[in-house]
Formats: structure tokens, sequence, C-alpha cells
């Protein structure tokens, strides 16, 4: 996401870089330059044209154009007008005064909504909330079932009534978490693949009998300025408190995020990062600017880690590391972690300066190359794992015949595994290793 749109930015503003003062004409050229980029990344017209006005306002001032790195001025007060844009700051959900809170999910067909419905429930109950799905879509063939697996699979009750009246399946939901201790219903309501007036119909029906806490808009990112206009037409019919974003690890442009704030004043309250129903971020207005401008986003990248590595194989690792005893098993449950951190891609893209250190270079992460180096290390015997100095020829061969893979990819992960390991105990003896390696 907003890969394209980050490098024409940092583009635009390269040519201010290093210079002692500005010019009112090369600050408005780089601002000409990112409404361009940001129209070509399906930004509302009227949106972005708000936008550079904005900044140019403020970053063609005497102060500014002469003060001290100016380049760097010009840049903060378009981080600070790009926060202000999406929403200023995280917007939390909404909580009723007296359990459960009710929380219905809408959108079009194919947004992602009966997922992200899972994905809520397994985020809110990592906050030790008691979680129910309920099926409230009576049409789509096998929606009702869809949701039961998704439940299943999030380890969600998920309650369901057949394909009767969805308002009826609405207020029993409700009265059914009342009674059972439920403190968070969230109700997966019916979609269409076009908005049409008995669909609306049917959803503020749905909301004038539950009053729900929350009416979440799911809404797919991929769409562009598409979505912003579906997100108009519920939030005219629905008055929703806020949008999901879904498929934001997908070739996104991202205008949706950068527009729907803007043009409905509702908040963007969560984004769905992959497929994984551990795959949801709470939206943060300030990361994502940073990440739009190339700056990166390590507390997002921190949250990530914490909730892959556990403070006690963190411990742990450590101590192995200090006593030198790390092997291959070690390397390999590091290589999970990693993976449980989500899109490596995206990883190295919130680490802060290291595309502009590695300008030009190809920071894409082969994520089949990790699985070849895991089919390796598992295709070794536990004795090989924890010494791979007696891997010798022969048992090279027998390890490369069994991953799939040839002898020269069992040598180089070899190599690689003594150099990070030589590189590991350097660092171990200074500080604490980043993400608990």
């Amino acid at each position: 996401m907003f890969g394209t749109l980050t490098e024409k930015i940092n583009h635009a503003f390269s040519k201010l870089k290093n210079k002692g003062a500005l010019s009112e004409l090369e600050v408005k050229n780089a601002l000409r330059d990112v409404r361009v980029a940001l129209l070509e990344a399906d930004v509302n017209f009227m949106v972005a044209k708000s936008f550079v006005k904005a900044v140019t306002e403020r970053a063609t001032g005497e102060d500014i154009l002469k003060g001290l790195n100016p380049s760097q001025q010009v840049i903060k007060i378009v981080n600070e007008e790009l926060i202000k844009l999406m929403g200023s700051t995280h917007a939390k959900l909404n909580v009723a005064s007296e359990p459960p809170t009710v929380i219905m999910m809408c959108g079009l067909q194919g947004s992602g909504k009966t997922t992200m419905c899972g994905k809520l429930a397994v985020m809110l109950k990592k906050q030790g909330k008691k979680v129910l799905l309920a099926a409230g879509d009576i049409y789509r063939p096998a929606a009702i079932k869809q949701l039961q697996i998704v439940g299943e699979k999030a380890q969600t009750e998920v309650f369901e009534m057949g394909q009767i009246n969805p308002v009826k399946i609405a207020s029993e939901a409700v009265k059914y978490a009342l009674k059972q201790g439920f403190d968070t219903v969230i109700l997966d309501t019916a979609g269409r693949l076009h908005i049409d007036e008995k669909l609306m119909q049917e959803l503020k029906d749905i909301k004038a009998k539950i009053k729900p806490d929350e009416i979440l808009l799911v809404v797919d990112a991929m769409l562009g300025q598409d979505s912003v206009n579906v997100a108009s037409t519920f939030n005219e019919m629905l008055d929703i408190t806020g949008v999901v974003l879904t498929k934001l690890d997908g070739d996104t442009r991202g205008g949706a995020a950068l527009s729907i704030k803007a043009l409905l004043n509702k908040p963007i309250k969560f984004c769905g990062i992959g497929e994984k129903l551990t795959d949801i971020e709470p939206f943060y207005p300030d990361r994502m600017a940073s990440r739009i401008l190339g700056m990166g986003d390590v507390l997002t990248l921190i949250e990530r880690a914490q909730q892959a590595i556990t403070e006690e194989d963190a411990i742990k690792m450590a101590k192995k590391l200090k006593e030198r005893r790390f092997d291959l098993d070690d390397y390999l449950q590091q290589l999970y972690s990693m993976k449980k951190m989500g899109n490596l891609t995206e990883m190295m893209r919130m680490i802060p300066g290291l595309s502009s250190k590695l300008k030009g270079a190809d920071l894409n992460v082969d994520e089949k190359q990790i699985e070849r180096t895991k089919a390796i290390i598992l295709s070794m015997t536990k004795k090989e794992r924890a010494n791979p100095e007696i891997i010798n020829g022969s048992r090279r061969k027998r390890i490369a015949k069994g991953s799939g893979t040839t002898v020269q990819d069992v040598n180089r992960l070899l190599n690689q595994f003594n150099q990070i390991k030589d590189m590991m105990r350097m660092f171990s003896g200074k500080r604490r290793l980043p993400f608990g390696l």
C-alpha cells in the first residue's frame, strides 16, 4: 500500500533538500507534484486540492522559506496536514455504558465484511472481551455457514436462527448475549452487489430495533474512488460511526484512506492487512502519515513484535545468546516469529530511513525463500540442528534431497546462519536485541 505514492512524494521533495533557503516558486512546484501524486493515487479531486492549498498557505510563509532547514519544515507541515486529513487521532470503539456493546457491521458483498467480523472478534477477545457473533445475512448462499466457520477459527460462539427476519435475528442475538453474559455482540448484516432501497431499509430497521453502539462500514480499499461513493451513500442512510478498510495489504493506491475521513467526517477505525484472522490493526492517522512519507512506523512494528514474541521467549533467547547456545532450532523459531508479525516486505518499509538509505534497492522480501529455509532446517535431524558443524558433504546431499532444494541452497543457509550467529554474539554483549532476538 502507498508504495508508488510514497515514491512520488519523496521524489517531489528531493528537489528541495540541501538548500539553505527556498523560494515560494520552488515550494509550489514541489506541491504541484504532490497534488499530481495524490490524484494518481485515486484521492478525491477536492480533497487533494484542499490539502495542497492548506500546505501551501502554511509552507510559503517567510519564517519557513528563510528559516533553518526549510525543506524539513515543509515536510513537517505536509506530515501534519496528512495526519489532520486522516483524522488527527486514533478513534476507539464506542463502548456501551451497560453490556452488551452492539457492533453492527455493514457493507457491500465482497468487501470482506464477514471475515472482518471474525478479525474484530479475535482482537476484542485478546482485550478480555466475551464476544458473540450474530448471523444476520440471510440472503447470500452459505453466508451463515461462512460466519460459523469464521467463528470456529476465532473460537467465538455464533448466534443464528436460520433464514428468518434479520431484524428479529438481531434483536434475539442481543437478548441472548445479555442472558449469557456476553459483553460484545458483532452483527454480520446482509450485503448486496450494489446499493438498493431494500438493503438500506432493512439496515435502517435493524438500527432502529437494536440501537447499536457502533455502525461500522466495511470498505474494500481496492475500489479507490468508488469506495468513497459507497461510503457516502451508507453514511447518508445510516449515519455510520466509523469505517473499516480491508485489503490494505493488496495493490491499493491508498485513495480511499486519504479521502473518506475528509469527505464523510467519519473516522477510519480499523484496517485489514491480510487474510488471517489476526491481520487487523487499529487505524492511527499519525502512523499512516509516516508510512506515506517514507518515515517508517516503529510503533506498529514494536506492537507486532510484542504480539509475536512473548517476554519469556525473549528472555530465553537472550540467555542462549549469552551462553553461545544459539542453534538452527532457535533460528527456525525466529523465522516462525517473524512470519507471525505479518508481511515481511511491509515490515521492512516500517523501519525509519531504510527506504532512503537503500535508495534504488529492492526492499521486497522473497517469502518463498523463507519457506525454503524452513524446509531445509526441518529436513535435518535434531542432532544436526543442534550441532550444524557436523553437517558434512553426504549429510548436505541428504538434506537437500529431503527438502526439495539443492546442495548450494543448503550451503547458503549454513553460511547465512553462521554470519547471523556471529552478529548476534556481537550484539548480545552490548545491548538487548530488537524484537527479542
